[in-house]
């Protein structure tokens, strides 16, 4: 668990830096400095869904695990939640302070937990206690809570949350989901992930504003339909 406090501890002092800054920069640099990180997530997101072998696998993982996020309304409950952690950081900060919370929270969440770093950092830092790989995702992932919360606010912030649960039951359940998925079931899953954050790069860009969240069944769909075919003995590219 240690690379998991760690990229807690880095979030929260870059997102805590950014949400403090963020109301003192100019409205034109934070608008630079979020445009500047929503073209980086649209490369990354480019990046990992070129991993995949096969995009029906892909576009299968992507319409199956939206359909199941749409019928679950997965952004609704995460929206739900942002709003329950809005209303008791009211107690403590100043309206001007929280920003675009929910915006903040359900972005960031998605930023720090979709990616192959997390699961593989997780799995090496919970099987051999060897934590470099989340170490790096931490110092990645401490600027861009600092870009993100300058103009997204304080719900950046709460992110950590979601950190601590997704990141930390990784590490934790390390032993079962190295046996559960193969090199082609990681692929495939880190593809699917790249699809999402492709549409967190058009939503930083306020090009269009996709209900990401509940595309994230995917990341489950994407392995098992990886696992079908392997057991039935069907190639997975073309």
């Amino acid at each position: 668990m240690i690379g998991t406090v760690i990229n807690i501890a880095t979030v929260a002092v870059g997102g805590g830096l950014g949400a403090i800054l963020g109301q003192r920069l100019p409205e034109r640099m934070r608008d630079t400095v979020l445009h500047g990180i929503g073209l980086v997530t649209l490369v990354l997101g480019v990046h990992l869904t070129l991993q995949t072998q096969n995009l029906l696998i892909i576009m299968g993982s992507i319409l199956v695990g939206g359909v199941l996020g749409e019928w679950w309304r997965i952004d609704v409950r995460l929206d739900r939640l942002s709003e329950w952690l809005r209303h008791r950081s009211e107690r403590f900060l100043p309206p001007e302070r929280l920003g675009r919370f929910t915006e903040g929270f359900v972005t960031a969440s998605l930023v720090f937990c979709v990616g192959p770093v997390t699961v593989l950092g997780s799995i090496q830092d919970g099987l051999t206690g060897d934590f470099t790989l989340l170490a790096i995702k931490s110092l990645l992932d401490g600027f861009t809570a600092l870009a993100l919360a300058s103009s997204l606010g304080v719900g950046v912030l709460f992110s950590i949350l979601t950190l601590l649960v997704y990141q930390g039951s990784l590490t934790l359940m390390a032993g079962l989901a190295q046996a559960a998925l193969n090199e082609a079931m990681i692929a495939e899953m880190t593809a699917a992930g790249g699809v999402m954050i492709l549409g967190i790069g058009l939503l930083l860009l306020d090009i269009k504003r996709i209900r990401v969240a509940n595309m994230l069944p995917a990341l489950i769909i994407a392995p098992l339909i990886v696992a079908v075919l392997q057991a039935l003995g069907l190639p997975l590219a073309p």
